[in-house]
């Protein structure tokens, strides 16, 4: 079989695949045993045999994408993952086939160009791309995630307050101040690198989860008197749990005047940054020394595609001194070497597949896909907010929503998901906020509509009744 037959192979199934998930058929998820999953695939002929190939790879994919879950149904109101478009999904088959590493210029030339150029559109949106005042020049690299994001933001925050950390270690007093609320990836960065979990010193929150930037400056200075390096200060835009995004400009001058290092994990919510009703909630982000932002989130980029941006371009330039002859050395390039500010070499074309799905909407359909989101997120806010046997966790200010059934019964709402999993017609996930649970919902997809979540209410209602 040649490419092309077995690509319009693909096609056709994935083109089914969409169809079907737009009309709601079927359930958004079923969660059978593993074992079921592998026998229905095959998967033991196949590895001995091979043949993936015509009609046995059409009925491979058949299988396969019936056990996935449904990420493109409307009804598909779960995690922060992205809504992909079909160019960015092409970024990804192409890459596969190419297969570029391209964190060298010279094993992907074309990539490497390409991940400048959207860095460089991703910096223009905080002015960090131009000569400033102070000389400063803004830089970034594209990893793998947003948990590999914030770890090389944080090498570069260290390289910045202990420029001999790579060659001679960690100081003892080295620490980090972290809202109470953060994505675990920060804490994990820590302990990745050397620091300890004791080296995070949590920043109070107020009851709705954002940082309490009026008590940063004393808890800066209160550690500074204690003899500790506070290498980075780490602010949530948005959170995880309720999408509310922290005082950032309040925050950023509080680590200005003390000197230290102030990092945004802007992984879902700096895509606030493209539209001008939404920009407000970034507001100081401009003033950060580093910014992560993730384009398989809001910006319909195949997984996984994170940005690493930081302000002053040297101080990512060094978060990794290492020499490798191979790698490292003179060479005629007329393009960049992302190497030396990433953990990673084998890096696939991730700037490929982000800038195909951005030249698909272009800027305006990207910002306007955000800004649809948000809308909808507040009319769903208001009609659960006015049903009386349902409760809001807190406002929303992006496209998350928490709540929980109030009366009708004492199941948790932990249950309630487990009751709706079971049954697969709605995909929600689930968070702990002020001693309660509730149900998560993030609106990723901009086919679900005003009646998807009405009808998920009605759905509620009716695994309420039956579980009590």
């Amino acid at each position: 079989m040649t490419l092309l037959s077995d690509a319009q192979r693909v096609a056709q199934a994935l083109s089914d695949y969409e169809d079907s998930t737009s009309r709601r058929e079927g359930a958004v998820l079923r969660q059978p045993p593993s074992s079921q999953l592998i026998d229905r695939m095959k998967l033991d002929e196949l590895a001995r045999d091979g043949g993936l190939t015509g009609d046995t790879l059409s009925e491979f994919l058949d299988t396969y994408l019936d056990g996935t879950i449904r990420l493109r149904d409307p009804r598909n109101m779960g995690h922060q993952t992205a809504y992909t478009n079909q160019a960015g999904a092409f970024g990804s088959f192409i890459d596969g086939y190419v297969n570029n590493p391209m964190a060298i210029n010279e094993m992907g030339p074309a990539a490497n160009a390409i991940e400048q150029f959207y860095l460089d559109w991703m910096l223009s949106k905080l002015g960090w791309n131009t000569v400033s005042e102070d000389d400063l020049l803004g830089g970034g690299v594209l990893t793998h995630g947003g948990s590999l994001a914030n770890l090389t933001a944080l090498c570069a925050a260290r390289s910045a307050a202990v420029p001999d950390a790579w060659g001679q270690g960690n100081p003892d007093d080295l620490v980090v101040i972290v809202p109470a609320v953060s994505h675990y990836s920060v804490a994990r960065a820590a302990g990745i690198m050397g620091l300890g979990q004791n080296a995070i010193i949590p920043l109070p929150v107020d009851e709705d989860g954002r940082a309490n930037a009026d008590l940063l400056p004393e808890l800066i200075a209160r550690q500074q008197e204690s003899g500790k390096i506070v290498m980075a200060v780490v602010a949530n835009a948005c959170q995880t749990a309720l999408g509310l995004f922290d005082p950032l400009r309040v925050m950023a001058k509080a680590c200005c005047e003390a000197g230290v290092w102030f990092h945004v994990d802007g992984a879902h919510g700096a895509a606030a940054l493209l539209s001008p009703e939404l920009k407000h909630l970034m507001d100081g982000a401009e003033l950060a020394d580093s910014l992560i932002w993730d384009a398989h989130k809001m910006l319909r980029t195949p997984c996984l595609c994170a940005a690493v941006l930081v302000r002053d371009h040297r101080h990512l330039d060094t978060a990794f001194a290492q020499d490798a002859s191979y790698l490292f050395h003179e060479k005629d390039n007329p393009g960049f070497d992302f190497l030396g500010r990433s953990v990673e070499c084998t890096k696939a074309s991730l700037g490929l597949k982000a800038f195909m799905a951005l030249a698909q909407e272009g800027e305006a359909g990207l910002t306007a896909y955000i800004e649809n989101l948000v809308e909808l997120t507040a009319e769903a806010a208001t009609i659960i907010d006015a049903e009386p046997d349902f409760e809001i966790a807190s406002e929303t200010e992006f496209n998350i929503i928490c709540f929980r059934k109030v009366s009708g019964g004492e199941t948790s709402s932990l249950k309630l998901r487990r009751y709706l999993l079971d049954r697969g017609n709605y995909y929600t996930t689930y968070v702990e906020h002020g001693g309660q649970g509730w149900l998560r919902l993030t609106l990723m997809n901009p086919k679900t509509t005003r009646d998807d979540i009405l009808g998920l209410l009605e759905e509620i209602r009716l695994v309420s009744e039956i579980t009590i």
